[in-house]
């Protein structure tokens, strides 16, 4: 049984955008850090407002069990139960204000995002599954890891090989090997007028 999971894209995209999908089980196997390093390394180099960077990731791998345990304790059941099979669990933070003059920054979110679309695609790239996750405990994150009060926990990480389908738990089944689907692109690219497709081919 194989993952049904690559996308069925309108138009040719890259492969590593194609066949990217947020797992909810991981192999029993530890990334290794040298390809760890090179994930972050991707989100370091996102783009951001004013270069301000404001994303933070907290990090925890399955290697150092007691970290690990901490990071999965910010996470709300439902998550718990599927990301403990996870090789490392992350949180995503971003700062709210710029450091230059402390004024909020309106794009801090979207900042954070691009860094975390980087660190994914990087991982993808060494065989890497992510699926962020936005149930955590953002206030218990805040209090375990002195998160200063001028960054907001945003999101769960959780990084790790894929498992072949054939090997997938009954329980995860349906969730892990569902299809994905979107939108079509005419409903979210516009020109001109809201809600007007805006790549048309010329007359």
């Amino acid at each position: 049984m194989s993952h049904p999971t690559r996308a069925d894209a309108e138009f040719p995209i890259h492969d590593v955008l194609a066949s990217r999908y947020s797992p909810f089980v991981f192999e029993d196997r530890n990334i290794p850090p040298a390809d760890l390093r090179s994930i972050f390394e991707a989100a370091r180099w996102a783009p951001s407002s004013f270069n301000e960077q404001p994303w933070r990731y907290v990090v925890a791998p399955k290697s150092s069990p007691e970290e690990f345990a901490l990071l999965l304790s910010c996470l709300t059941e439902s998550n718990q139960k599927w990301a403990k099979s996870a090789a490392v669990l992350g949180l995503a933070c971003t700062r709210i204000v710029y450091s230059l003059n402390g004024k909020p920054n309106r794009v801090a979110l979207h900042d954070l995002g691009l860094a975390t679309a980087s660190l994914i695609f990087e991982a993808m790239s060494r065989g890497v599954y992510v699926h962020p996750m936005g149930g955590i405990l953002p206030d218990r994150a805040r209090e375990l890891y002195g998160v200063p009060p001028e960054f907001d926990v945003i999101t769960g990480l959780a990084l790790g090989y894929q498992v072949p389908g054939e090997r997938v738990p009954a329980e995860w089944q349906q969730k892990e090997l569902a299809g994905r689907s979107r939108r079509p692109q005419a409903e979210t690219v516009f020109a001109g007028t809201w809600g007007v497709y805006g790549l048309t081919e010329p007359a």
